[in-house]
């Protein structure tokens, strides 16, 4: 998902369970969810499930959708049962799903001599091994200037608007899913709510679960992760909202009118393909507006390779706007999980508030940590003491009670053995970079230190006999450096297209405090036995609702436009980052998002289906990827000469993405765009270039001048020099602003070596 589980030992350790979300970096919920999973769920040892999709089935494109459905059905079954090894199983025991309201396959329990089989049919168009996903106030719409309203008057824009959440499903009882106020579902809704989910009101519009082909499992969250990322997106304002006193404000989402439809997919285990596949079937149909999924695989597939990515694309093709999360493996460069252009993928940055954990020593010396201390009877002396390790092995059968234990570098920590030791908490030593930026709550009072204060500490516990120390409260700070990207945050380039810029764009993703579900412990760890009603969690699976409610908020207001027209809203709206980022755009992608200059953009980049076909053509796909990931006919899929022999840099994208192959190496790109004018009829637009030595740009023509008659107009840029290092950076960031005075349409331009990420 996308709460970000910490790759560190200490993280690891502190939890002593490993169910995390691949965009949070939250740690997750140590009880998470236990079930017994359907019956053949997982098939024996000689079957995996495999996703299969097939060409369309056009003779049920007039049917009713329950025939249409029954029909497809069959011929799934008919499929199966002409590869099946032996009489034992039926083609009908063997599926898992059939996809067959938007998407176009099944996915089935096979052996690998099934499976090579069933390629080898007529209709088959591709064939995927079951990918498992992990899940990757509030303040930040505050620091983002979205106006906090339930005004029902304002409520009106909002409420036709359908978020589906793609996460581990939802805690209803929150204050934050009221439907007062609210009227009935808007008519294109065409969802429902599982027959065990009783809560749906007019704020929770829709429920759905999915475990292996089992759709009748509950869909209430036991983790967390999907009721904090909801009511990010849309939930209602709520007044004095808080972690124990801790980040108190009103708790509140981008559009507190929206509908939620609830798909749950993540369970202990994590977010299987087949499910996730399922889910984004059931939302295209049912008449989402926007869906939010922040869940990672860690690494970038292919995009006809990744389940994500193609239940995106048929998202794309029926106006739906996907938002992802970008990843929780930052800094390293290349590891953004998420790019497929027809998604909207959303790095993570820090608001203006930080919190910090505090220890004082007994030498009067204050030591700031980073950690999420809200505990009762804190602030009192405590004696320090070195136990040798904090592990299970060195801790199992000890008694230190009273004391505050001091772990040591390189220290495999778990809470849940210094709990049972009666210890009033403990010091820890940060191992990596990518987790300064975030404050963890942990089942026990732990202060979390850099290498710097550790050896103070450690300097001070051997100058005296009786060393002391007291673990206070938590407490928020102002960062006004903010906003700046969270290390954590996954890094581009884009490793399956170095030619379109990932991530996309940049949303708060860190210390974020959202509903809670009080299924799940504040820390996520099993000896911890505080519930909260709201909870303080990071990631870039924090990030991705944020801008997951800013889509639904240009949504709102733009019912009509396509997933390109918002996302390109977003994009070029979005407020430029400061030069303190060595990945520059490559972290933070064209900038933070704005959602309130989103909504009259002036100019948009728009795309369809075709531009996208056209896009894979350029990238070199065959006809079969490309019926794989369209669900057309393969002799109806291939691409035209013309597209063959385009470039990836073609598609009308809102940001340009300049790879070349070195520092010192000479280049030369160009590349042609279209924008649309959704402001006033007759408009005139001069564009505006910002670049850096070495690097030219320029912009033909120059002036864009519409009329009542002419809604789009095209240009080219024109990018060429040779890269030089510049203190610090990896490449070279440029732009190109198109202004008619009053809206600024901003286009990111980055030039990299790409030789240096591989």
């Amino acid at each position: 998902m996308a709460t970000r589980t910490s790759p560190l030992p200490l993280l690891l350790a502190a939890l002593s369970v490993l169910f995390c979300h691949a965009a949070a970096v939250h740690n997750p919920a140590a009880g998470g969810v236990r079930i017994a999973a359907a019956a053949g769920a997982h098939g024996d040892d000689s079957t995996k499930v495999y996703v299969v999709f097939t060409e369309r089935q056009p003779a049920t494109a007039e049917l009713p959708e329950a025939e249409a459905g029954a029909a497809i059905a069959s011929f799934h079954h008919d499929m199966i049962a002409g590869v099946l090894d032996d009489d034992s199983s039926s083609a009908a025991d063997r599926v898992v799903y059939h996809y067959s309201r938007t998407l176009h396959g099944f996915a089935a329990r096979l052996t690998n001599d099934e499976k090579n089989r069933l390629a080898g049919m007529d209709g088959v168009l591709s064939i995927h091994e079951k990918v498992v996903y992990r899940p990757q106030t509030t303040r930040s719409w505050d620091f983002l200037g979205v106006p906090q309203h339930n005004d029902a008057t304002r409520l009106k824009f909002e409420n036709d608007v359908i978020i589906g959440m793609v996460d581990t499903g939802i805690w209803p009882d929150s204050e934050s899913f009221s439907d007062e106020g609210l009227p009935p579902p808007p008519p294109k809704w065409k969802g429902v709510c599982s027959k065990n989910f009783t809560s749906c009101n007019n704020k929770i519009i829709g429920a759905r679960s999915y475990y292996g082909g089992n759709t009748t499992l509950s869909v209430l969250d036991r983790e967390g992760h999907g009721t904090h990322t909801a009511s990010t997106a849309a939930g209602r304002a709520v007044a004095g909202a808080s972690l124990g006193g801790l980040a108190g404000g009103t708790a509140r989402g981008a559009v507190p009118g929206a509908r939620l439809a609830v798909y749950k997919v993540c369970w202990e285990e994590g977010c299987s393909s087949e499910d996730i596949l399922a889910a984004f079937d059931d939302a295209i149909a049912d008449g989402v507006d926007v869906i939010s999924a922040s869940l990672g695989s860690g690494i970038a597939f292919d995009y006809a390779a990744d389940p994500m990515a193609i239940g995106a694309f048929h998202a794309m093709r029926r106006g739906v706007v996907v938002s992802v999360s970008a990843g929780n493996s930052g800094p390293t460069l290349g590891s953004v999980s998420n790019v497929a252009p027809w998604s909207i993928s959303v790095a993570a940055t820090l608001t203006d508030r930080r919190i910090i954990s505090e220890l004082v020593l007994g030498n009067g010396r204050r030591v700031v940590g980073n950690a999420i201390t809200v505990f009762p009877n804190l602030g009192k002396p405590s004696l320090l003491m070195d136990p040798g390790g904090c592990d299970h092995e060195q801790l199992d059968g000890k008694r230190y009670k009273g004391a505050v234990l001091l772990c040591g570098e390189g220290a495999y920590i778990s809470s849940e053995a210094i709990s049972r030791t009666g210890a009033d908490g403990a010091i820890v030593y940060m191992f990596a970079d990518e987790d300064k930026d975030t404050a963890f709550s942990f089942a026990i009072p732990i202060v979390v230190v850099m290498q710097k204060e550790f050896n103070h500490i450690i300097d001070y516990y051997n100058s005296t006999s009786h060393p002391m120390a007291t673990v206070k409260k938590s407490v928020t700070v102002k960062d006004a450096a903010a906003p700046s990207v969270a290390e954590f945050s996954s890094r581009g380039p884009n490793m399956v297209t170095y030619g379109v810029l990932k991530p996309d764009i940049s949303a708060p993703g860190v210390d974020i405090l959202a509903a809670w579900t009080p299924k799940a412990t504040l820390s996520g760890s099993d000896v911890d036995e505080r519930r909260t009603k709201y909870n303080i969690i990071s990631g870039t699976s924090m990030a991705c609702p944020h801008v997951t409610g800013a889509a639904a908020y240009v949504k709102s207001v733009h019912p009509e436009w396509s997933h390109a027209a918002v996302q390109s809203a977003l994009m070029t709206t979005a407020t430029p980052m400061g030069s303190g980022e060595p990945e520059a755009e490559l972290a933070y992608g064209a900038g933070q998002v704005d959602p309130v200059r989103a909504r009259y953009p002036g100019l948009v980049y728009d795309a369809a289906e075709g531009d996208y076909v056209g896009f894979l053509c350029a990238q070199g796909y065959n006809s079969s990827q490309l019926a794989a990931m369209t669900g057309r006919r393969a002799s109806a899929a291939a691409c035209s000469a013309g597209a063959r022999a385009g470039a990836v840099g073609d598609l009308n994208y809102p940001s340009i993405t300049v790879p070349v192959l070195n520092y010192g190496v000479g280049f030369a790109a160009e590349f042609p765009r279209t924008v649309t004018n959704v402001g006033p009829a007759d408009s005139v637009y001069r564009a505006t270039v910002t670049t850096v030595p070495g690097v030219d740009v320029a912009v033909t023509p120059d002036e864009l001048a519409f009329s009542a008659g002419t809604k789009k107009l095209s240009f080219k840029v024109s990018v060429s020099g040779t890269l030089l290092p510049v203190n610090g950076t990896m490449g070279a960031s440029a732009s190109v602003v198109w202004s008619d005075g009053r809206h600024h349409v901003r286009s990111p331009i980055y030039v990299f070596p790409h030789k240096h990420v591989m």
